[in-house]
């Protein structure tokens, strides 16, 4: 298995392929619009446009699993993104990332960066998963690690 078999919903409800970004570093993350990490939507998105014209993607999936704090419809989330963050990077349809439920693709990224102490869970909302543009997931970072942290690490993937 790799990355690129995985097949999405945007957030409009159109099916994808992930390997529609074959060839590309992706930054995946799981989201939600009332979380204390909220705010990292604006960092995402600076991120986006720094690097966004040299092959890079953030692919953003919200989930509700975390104290239900992603309880809106796909319409409600895209504009709450737009209009508080200004979001213009790929979102999709909300999604389980933990447990028996999740979606195979966060199934797949858990066990491919494996958190702190070996743990495949994804523990919370804003879990960050680097892949890079052969799709191997290079890197798991925890919510508490904010988008600017990230940017040598992309910077020297893309390179």
């Amino acid at each position: 298995m790799s990355i690129y078999n995985y097949q999405v919903n945007t957030i409009r409800g159109e099916q994808v392929s992930l390997s529609d970004y074959q060839g590309k570093v992706l930054l995946i993350v799981n989201t939600a619009s009332k979380c204390g990490f909220t705010p990292q939507y604006t960092g995402l998105q600076e991120l986006y446009e720094k690097f966004k014209d040299h092959n890079f993607e953030i692919l953003g999936f919200p989930s509700n699993q975390f104290k239900e704090q992603e309880p809106g419809s796909s319409e409600d989330i895209e504009q709450f993104c737009q209009i508080n963050h200004g979001v213009t990077f790929p979102l999709f349809e909300k999604i389980d990332v933990k447990g028996n439920t999740a979606h195979p693709l966060f199934q797949y990224l858990s066990k491919q960066a494996p958190g702190v102490l070996g743990s495949t869970a994804v523990k919370w909302n804003f879990t960050k998963f680097l892949v890079d543009s052969d799709g191997k997931v290079i890197q798991r970072f925890a919510p508490a690690t904010t988008p600017d942290k990230l940017e040598h690490i992309i910077d020297d993937l893309l390179k």
